[in-house]
């Protein structure tokens, strides 16, 4: 991200920190504004990333046609509503049919997308296509389970709540005996 958006960023923060009522000269709060516009950054970097830079040809020719499951990938996101954290952790499954996929790319695909303002139900279908895209499997299946602090910190201020998200396309959609698989597999 440029220095000019960095400081726009920090020139809103600024503005925010005013809003609720503090002292913006105040030495706890002085460095805050820049501090939380490069948070910002880091936080939403997934909108500087593209699936072929994340890939980056770690695509392989394989013989293997049996599920591979990558599970309990942690992940962390912000709410496009309330722009508050939601944490959890994301399980990745496909078919190959003649290609596989580094196995921390699947990894680095859910950061890519976690990475943005979302809703976990398009996290979910995003994970899933973007694999289905980058190999062309025979099917692949994402759940995501996630605690969303927007749920925790206000509104109805459940502590314990958590959010299943999941998006089964080609033979995990079309047969029950490879989903149900996968599902036994991450514990579901």
């Amino acid at each position: 991200m440029s220095d000019d958006k960095t400081e726009q960023m920090a020139d809103c923060y600024q503005q925010i920190i005013r809003g609720v009522g503090e002292d913006i000269s105040r030495e706890g709060l002085l460095k805050t504004p820049m501090r939380a516009a490069k948070a910002m950054e880091f936080l939403t970097q997934g909108y500087e990333q593209s699936l072929d830079d994340i890939v980056n040809d770690a695509i392989f020719p394989s013989d293997n046609d049996e599920m591979v499951i990558v599970k309990d990938i942690e992940l962390y996101s912000l709410c496009e509503h309330h722009m508050l954290p939601f944490i959890g952790k994301a399980h990745v499954a496909y078919l190959p049919k003649g290609k596989v996929i580094g196995l921390s790319k699947i990894a680095r695909i859910v950061d890519m997308y976690a990475r943005r303002l979302q809703i976990q139900e398009q996290l979910t279908t995003q994970v899933a296509y973007a694999i289905q895209d980058a190999i062309g499997a025979a099917g692949v299946a994402v759940v995501i389970e996630a605690s969303h602090l927007c749920m925790m910190m206000r509104g109805v201020q459940k502590q314990n709540s958590s959010t299943t998200t999941s998006m089964m396309l080609g033979a995990f959609r079309s047969n029950h005996r490879t989903r149900d698989e996968f599902l036994t597999l991450i514990k579901l």
